[in-house]
């Protein structure tokens, strides 16, 4: 007579997919674990795909954290080439398309894990279609553009998006020495930041070469022989050899919405503290899920990779019989471009206000050293509060070296829902080479208590 072994299927192998399939692994090494993969890698660091393209990485191996054999090795039955097309909860099988093979075939399983991350927003416009027009939302991808790079030497390049991908797309491409164009839609670059703190962004794209182009909507790309060579807005057609698209992503999932799973911000899956679905027995996590977020007391889509690994690691947990949680986010993000660091946490000024907070703000202008010490340089520090109470809510920094990893302090802050008093009081450290006696985060904070 024949026990049944419990079976988990996951759908998607980067960082949530696979974080919960190794923690399940570890903990319950009895359970029999599918993941499915439609790409080729498994565990990458996708935030690090431009740095590859702009050739600071040498190696795409050096972008992944567990190749598919290390976690066959550790028990987790890897199916690379595999896409998931179809859920059928009552009967739980998953259909799936071996692409390597042509088949079609269905897997059943006990429990759940979607895991399908997000996708570019589609630009539809005429020409989309040409050559040497790239997404890097892949591992796959990265490495399409940086082999179009080498093999086609272009000098003139198009950066279409003013987020996060677009200023490190736009960084890759100066460092390789092309002539780039920035193009954004909206009236400043990086939304997800006050337009006062963007418009010092804007400054340094322009002083390190970038032609950078607002209010300048994308209405279609020129071509010649089938590969592009301009891009067209209502204020003009730019010259493009290559063209990188960073407008956004959107959650991938249509597989939860077609079996009845409940949708949230975005169409993003909407999941508990504990990363379950609406679904019995099935759970979601990372760039195709929402999270709880702190500050609003609901549940946002705000797609990165620490999210996607701490969910994933909950999902594993939680499958494990271990009851884990996760308690939410508060919207902590950083990049750079070139020697400016660029990082928020909280609401920003303009969020708040959506949100119905009466809000109160500052703004300072400090160094990241003691004035005096060699290496100091400039840095922008915002801080938002509540104007009634004193809570924080959120912060922005830009800045030189050294200026944007201080937002942790400011999102350990924001979780411990600290006041400004409490904040200015906190024991940070101090020596001339690393900040000011007052570091200027808590100088922000002194000038803002002031206010409310």
């Amino acid at each position: 007579m024949s026990t049944h072994r419990e079976r988990v299927v996951i759908i998607g192998g980067d960082a949530a997919g696979m974080s919960a399939a190794s923690q399940l692994r570890r903990l319950r090494p009895e359970v029999e674990v599918i993941a499915f993969e439609r790409g080729t890698y498994t565990s990458y660091a996708l935030c690090g795909l431009p740095y590859l393209v702009a050739g600071l990485v040498a190696e795409p191996s050096q972008l992944v954290a567990r190749t598919p054999e290390a976690h066959r090795r550790n028990g987790i039955d890897v199916r690379l080439h595999s896409e998931v097309i179809g859920i059928d909860l009552a009967l739980q099988q998953v259909t799936v398309v071996d692409h390597e093979v042509r088949r079609e075939y269905r897997e059943s399983f006990d429990r759940l894990v979607i895991a399908t991350g997000a996708r570019p927003r589609s630009l539809l416009v005429p020409g989309r279609d040409a050559e040497g027009i790239f997404t890097i939302h892949s591992l796959d991808e990265a490495l399409r553009l940086t082999r179009w790079l080498e093999s086609q030497r272009p000098r003139s390049a198009v950066v279409v998006g003013g987020g996060y991908v677009g200023l490190e797309i736009a960084e890759a491409f100066i460092t390789r020495g092309l002539q780039t164009t920035l193009l954004e839609a909206a009236p400043h670059v990086m939304a997800l930041l006050d337009s006062d703190m963007a418009e010092l962004v804007e400054r340094e794209l322009r002083e390190a070469g970038v032609r950078l182009v607002l209010e300048a909507p994308v209405e279609g790309f020129e071509t010649r022989q089938g590969r592009v060579t301009g891009v067209v807005t209502p204020v003009g057609t730019f010259e493009a050899e290559v063209v990188a698209l960073g407008v956004g992503v959107e959650p991938n999932s249509e597989l939860a919405r077609d079996a009845g799973i409940v949708l949230g911000d975005r169409n993003a899956i909407h999941v508990d503290e504990h990363c379950r679905t609406s679904a019995p027995g099935v759970w979601a996590a990372g760039d195709c899920a929402d999270a709880y977020h702190r500050l609003l007391g609901r549940s946002i889509y705000f797609p990165l990779g620490t999210t996607a690994n701490k969910q994933g690691r909950v999902c594993g947990l939680d499958l494990a019989g271990r009851e884990a949680r996760f308690p939410g986010i508060v919207g902590t993000a950083i990049t750079r471009f070139g020697e400016t660091e660029i990082a928020r946490t909280g609401l920003t000024e303009r969020e708040a206000q959506s949100a119905g907070f009466q809000v109160v703000t500052a703004q300072v202008r400090s160094t990241t050293r003691s004035g005096y010490f060699p290496g100091a340089t400039w840095m922008t520090v915002k801080i938002v509060a509540e104007e009634s109470t004193g809570r924080l809510l959120g912060a922005q920094i830009v800045g030189g070296s050294g200026a944007g990893k201080r937002i942790d302090t400011v999102a350990t802050a924001l979780t411990a829902g600290l006041t400004l008093d409490e904040f200015i009081y906190l024991d940070l450290a101090y020596a001339p080479p690393f900040s000011p006696v007052w570091d200027p985060v808590v100088v922000a904070a002194r000038k803002l208590a002031r206010e409310v």
